[in-house]
């Protein structure tokens, strides 16, 4: 490892070296790496306050410096001369400065070889207008996922892209597509200052980096309603928080409204948590795999459409989910079995991040058995 109080760039740099998915700065504890989802400190030695208020000084923007003293937090993107791009979330605490920094791979990873299901494929292929949603906790890799899916339209069809990102993180080279990327901070004060002119630049795909607020909200299905493609993040664990979270963002009497907007421009919701892959699992590259996605699709269906318009409908989105299994919906639960199944992750793995572990331990065992039976009709030549 590199030894602790050495250069941001250093450090920087060294997430690629070790594989580090981010970089943690604190005062009074020595920096941290995540690899494979694992805090690893650099060194032993514990970073003073006056090292951890100073070491990002060569990265952030002059122009951004007075809107961290100002409101105590800050996003911004930084590079490395070998092509790495990084968000830095920098924040007050107890007085001094700390840091959450994400690596993001210059190159725009595949559907392939981030795991997705063939479903994430279909959707952006098959879909011209309405919303998309990438929902998940944080770390789970929703930014890489939209990544990809608005990489697959810039390659593939030709059309405006515009995307507003708070930081930009990966960077897209125009292809097919036209693609414009707006960063907050630098390009636009605010999303809202954004969203509010989009729809005058003649976009055919609209890319939130996340809705936060109504406004965001509102702006999104808005642009999705006028015929417009719209991929959005949101921080929920799930697809019925999601739906949840959305009516949190407006007053009681706004929800009958929202419902029925949401209902006619939402074409999906894609859920996604990150799980250690199993010891020795390898891509199709043959190099080592250390996390894969386990995945829940909602499908906007004329029943999910239904469901949503009415009120306390979403409880029985999960419901639906599993008994539209062969529609391209799918659960945590499917998705988790279906890794143990590729043997991509150990049992025991799925079983920690399983939502409910009697009913992937009963999926497993009808997979096992289904396997079984086959097996013994193969042997006796039946």
């Amino acid at each position: 490892m590199i030894p602790a109080h050495l250069t941001i760039e250093r450090l920087l740099i060294g997430m690629g070296k070790y594989g580090a998915s981010d970089l943690h700065v604190k005062v009074g504890v020595a920096p941290a790496y995540r690899i494979n989802g694992v805090l690893r400190p650099i060194g032993e030695e514990p970073m003073s306050a006056d090292e951890a208020d100073h070491l990002l000084d060569p990265i952030v923007p002059a122009s951004l410096r007075p809107r961290f003293e100002q409101t105590g937090g800050l996003d911004f993107a930084a590079y490395t001369p070998d092509g790495d791009r990084f968000r830095v979330n920098m924040y007050r605490a107890g007085g001094h400065t700390h840091a959450a920094i994400r690596r993001v791979k210059s190159e725009i990873p595949t559907f392939e070889s981030l795991h997705l299901p063939a479903i994430y494929r279909t959707l952006v292929e098959q879909t011209n207008e309405g919303l998309i949603l990438v929902v998940g906790v944080t770390g789970c890799g929703k930014s890489t996922t939209l990544a990809a899916m608005v990489e697959h339209l810039n390659a593939t069809q030709a059309l405006n892209i515009i995307t507003i990102e708070d930081p930009v993180e990966y960077r897209f080279v125009p292809k097919k597509s036209i693609v414009s990327q707006r960063e907050i901070g630098i390009d636009v004060p605010d999303f809202k200052t954004a969203l509010r002119f989009i729809v005058r630049q003649d976009p055919d795909v609209v890319f939130i980096g996340e809705l936060r607020d109504h406004e965001t909200v509102l702006s999104a299905i808005q642009a999705a309603e006028t015929g417009h493609l719209v991929f959005a993040s949101m921080h929920t664990a799930d697809t019925m928080q999601s739906l949840s979270r959305i009516l949190e963002f407006f007053p009681q009497h706004e929800h009958a409204f929202i419902r029925s907007a949401l209902s006619k421009s939402l074409k999906a919701v894609c859920a996604q948590r990150l799980l250690p892959a199993a010891e020795g699992y390898t891509g199709a590259d043959g190099k080592q795999v250390g996390v894969v996605p386990a995945t829940e699709v909602l499908i906007a269906s004329p029943i999910v459409r239904e469901r949503i318009r009415e009120h306390g409908g979403e409880q029985d989105i999960p419901a639906i989910i599993n008994g539209s299994l062969h529609d391209g919906m799918r659960s945590f639960t499917h998705s988790l079995a279906e890794l143990v199944n590729k043997d991509m992750v150990a049992k025991r793995v799925a079983m920690e991040y399983a939502p409910n572990r009697e009913a992937l331990d009963s999926e497993l065992k009808g997979v096992q058995v289904k396997a079984q039976t086959m097996v013994g009709r193969i042997k006796s030549g039946g």
